[in-house]
């Protein structure tokens, strides 16, 4: 586990960005600097894009230093957040897509024709991705966040085939990612799918800008996203004290505070270690009866060693509150219906994932949760629109759209793991090969009258 890091000056507080270790106050070369109110979700959404995107940056808290106030007021007059570059350009109140193009991610694409577009950027794109231009296909990932997903927000994945020691998740991301450039797979960050339809042969993903982009088959490796903690006085708290998968790039600035974690499952697991590192206490709310239930046996036992780790089962949130930043939640016993207020300095919420596809609703066939069905079960289930337009079936892991595949999290029915996912999405490529073969044999038939 890694040690926290000394105290530093106010002026010098360094975030935690990579693998959980916190950078050295000195200036390291390369390094991007965020500067603005701990309590600000503009400046949370900014840490938190380049924590996961594993770049190195240090954030100065204008609330505890003076030296980071003058800064922004020399630099962009008290407006945050404000965002240093190493070539010593400024940008002032920036959302996440600009400081990515500063940074040189691509966020428009170069072609409007590819042989596959992988819509998102997770272990079960990228692993589609690779195989897929490894074997020729021109091929182009398109992300709404950064690539890695929801692994990208683990500080730590212990269970991954080949990494003994473990690794983050965005360390993975970043492999996976460097592995993808290398066999010359585009990727796309911070641009969102917004509309899928087809074209003849072709099919046409329409981004959020409006742009049209032309592929001979589409593969939806949408991942899920956290699912929303619906409470009174959650929504005008989330990024001043509220997070969602946020524990990497909040971890530091929990030093020697009382922070709580909603969920009981392995992702509330990982954030616990980490927080532990840095907070005074770390309490646990599993709505189980024991987090032995949903989390894996190796963080449980890691979690019972650690004397500022406190879990409490049955127990749920149901109030939060607070000017401007997260000040106290309600808790409730599930049982007794018992209810406290308990002060808090941050909630992080584990409890649970929702599919992407709501923009898919009437394109292709989702169960009632919203996950994409394919292969047999688009032809059991009749009762949606659109039917199935071809005599043959469906191939595995083609959704109700010919040409159109699905891999990960997003298809109902899938094996909600990492490992899963990623072969998946390299499985795909052998049914996109098959619907190409297929299509070029139509292709090449002789049109009768």
């Amino acid at each position: 586990m890694t040690p926290a890091p000394e105290e530093s000056d106010p002026a010098q507080q360094l975030d935690v960005s990579r693998n959980g270790e916190a950078f050295h106050p000195r200036l390291v070369e390369g390094e991007v600097r965020v500067i603005g109110p701990r309590w600000s979700p503009r400046v949370h959404e900014i840490k938190a894009f380049l924590a996961r995107s594993r770049m190195p940056y240090r954030w100065l808290d204008t609330e505890r230093a003076e030296d980071a106030r003058a800064a922004v007021l020399a630099a962009a007059g008290d407006r945050f957040p404000t965002v240093l570059f190493p070539d010593g350009s400024v940008l002032v109140e920036p959302d996440v897509r600009e400081v990515a193009r500063k940074l040189g991610l691509e966020t428009d694409p170069d072609s409007s024709f590819y042989d596959l577009i992988a819509v998102g950027g997770g272990p079960a794109g990228l692993a589609a991705s690779i195989y897929g231009a490894s074997e020729g296909l021109r091929t182009l990932v398109v992300e709404q966040e950064v690539p890695g997903g929801q692994i990208s927000y683990s500080a730590i994945v212990e269970n991954y085939p080949g990494f003994p020691d473990g690794l983050s998740g965005s360390d993975l991301a970043r492999r996976t990612v460097e592995q993808a450039d290398r066999f010359g797979v585009e990727i796309l960050v911070m641009r969102r799918a917004v509309g899928l339809q087809g074209d003849g042969e072709n099919r046409v993903i329409t981004l959020d800008d409006g742009a049209e982009l032309h592929a001979r088959a589409v593969l939806l490796t949408l991942g899920v996203s956290f699912r929303w903690l619906d409470i009174p006085g959650c929504a005008p708290l989330v990024g001043a004290g509220i997070y969602y998968g946020a524990a990497t790039a909040e971890a530091s600035a929990c030093r020697g505070q009382d922070v709580y974690i909603l969920g009981g499952g392995n992702s509330a697991g990982q954030a616990a270690l980490l927080l532990a590192q840095f907070a005074r206490r770390v309490i646990i709310l599993a709505p189980e009866d024991t987090i032995e239930e949903t989390m894996s046996r190796y963080l449980v036992d890691r979690l019972r060693q650690l004397p500022n780790v406190e879990v409490r089962t049955n127990t749920t949130v149901v109030g939060a509150d607070g000017r401007g930043r997260l000040e106290e939640i309600t808790l409730q016993n599930m049982k007794t219906g018992r209810q406290e207020r308990v002060p808090c300095d941050g909630l992080f919420v584990f409890i649970g994932a929702t599919p992407r596809t709501e923009w898919l609703k009437n394109v292709v066939r989702r169960d009632e949760q919203g996950f994409i069905l394919s292969g047999a079960e688009v032809r059991c289930d009749l009762s949606q629109w659109p039917e199935w337009p071809l005599d043959r079936e469906p191939y595995r892991l083609e959704t109700s759209m010919p040409g159109v595949f699905v891999a990960g999290d997003v298809r109902k029915g899938s094996v909600k793991r990492l490992t899963a996912a990623v072969g998946e999405g390299a499985m795909a490529i052998q049914f996109i090969h098959q619907y190409g073969k297929r299509q070029s044999h139509r292709e090449m038939q002789p049109q009768t009258t």
